[in-house]
């Protein structure tokens, strides 16, 4: 049973999981700290104990989230490693592998994982990677909470680069997507906020239909594209555009990025 769960870092991913797992009532107390804890005073309205003492935090706790900058996240294991041996962490750092922070805290149990900015309105997709020294009842804690923030799976530590590269990015692609449609819609005339809902609502609308309809992408662009029609002619100007190979090298681009910061840490 969690009784406790403490968010050390609780900036815009820590503050949403914070904020998640308060509202799904599965924990009976959920701690946040922050160096700059007057950014937190929105979050005591949610139920949530703010703190700034990271080892108070650690100690408390039945689960610990380290929300805190890749940079800095040796630093505060070092200073919480006395607090947490034999606790399951939970790091959203996802470009740091788990030999480091077991090479930090041997005997505790870490959880890397790679949740996006959607769990903001709890729909992040959430991939998640075990060491050793995590349990199969461990496991099932996991998914429970990490199932607050929106749906969530565990993979294999060596896909966490390239999910990094597109879940965890993928976000401000489509974010950049619906800002280009959204002037796409003032350019035919579309009045701002009409041209912004639809698009949005266009890109949920898709995903709903993948996710929950079980259509594939081809089949709803082969139910909305008929012979001499109004969709032809845009989808010829986005492969002529080549859309589809720039998010191909955007994401190989955020993948190499991680693979490369990752091997630092690595070789530490």
């Amino acid at each position: 049973m969690v009784k406790v769960v403490s968010i050390i870092g609780a900036g815009v991913i820590g503050g949403a999981i914070a904020r998640c797992l308060a509202r799904s009532n599965i924990v009976e107390k959920v701690v946040a700290t922050r160096r700059k804890i007057e950014k937190l005073e929105i979050l005591k309205t949610e139920g949530i104990e703010l703190s700034e003492d990271n080892l108070h935090a650690a100690e408390i706790a039945d689960v610990i989230f380290i929300c805190v900058k890749p940079g800095d996240v040796e630093k505060v294991l070092k200073q919480i490693t006395h607090k947490i041996s034999g606790k399951l962490i939970i790091s959203t750092a996802a470009i740091i592998p788990l030999n480091f922070y077991h090479s930090i805290s041997p005997k505790s149990k870490f959880v890397r994982t790679m949740p996006n900015v959607a769990a903001l309105v709890g729909e992040s997709f959430t991939a998640y990677c075990c060491d050793e020294n995590v349990t199969r009842e461990d496991k099932e804690i996991v998914k429970k909470l990490l199932r607050t923030l929106g749906s969530c799976e565990e993979v294999e530590e060596k896909h966490m680069d390239a999910i990094t590269g597109l879940s965890g990015s993928g976000p401000a692609y489509i974010a950049h997507m619906i800002e280009a449609l959204m002037y796409a819609g003032l350019k035919v005339g579309l009045p701002r906020d009409l041209a912004m809902y639809s698009a949005a609502q266009a890109v949920l609308g898709t995903a709903k239909m993948i996710l929950k309809g079980g259509f594939s992408p081809s089949a709803i662009k082969e139910m909305v594209t008929t012979p001499g029609g109004t969709t032809i002619e845009g989808i010829y100007q986005l492969e002529d555009g080549k859309i589809a190979t720039a998010l191909i090298k955007a994401v190989e681009a955020a993948t190499s990025k991680c693979a490369n910061i990752r091997y630092s840490w690595n070789n530490k």
